[in-house]
């Protein structure tokens, strides 16, 4: 699951895959934007047809908060 992650971050983020890890924050260093992370949750949402409650988003900060809501 955390490939598919990272697959769709670098989707919207300039960066190369192999510099995200699970602990990489979001924001300082995988660069990403508030949009990118609109993004990012969306296309997590289709993808593994779920729903990121609103109230749940600001708490993610790193790649493995996202799989560790999955």
């Amino acid at each position: 699951m955390l490939k598919e992650i990272v697959e769709i971050i670098c989707e919207y983020v300039e960066i190369e895959p192999e510099a995200v890890t699970e602990e990489a924050s979001l924001r300082s260093d995988i660069g990403a934007t508030s949009f990118d992370l609109m993004n990012i949750a969306v296309a997590i949402e289709e993808k593994y047809h779920v729903s990121l409650p609103d109230s749940k988003l600001p708490m993610i900060k790193t790649v493995g908060d996202i799989a560790a809501l999955l």
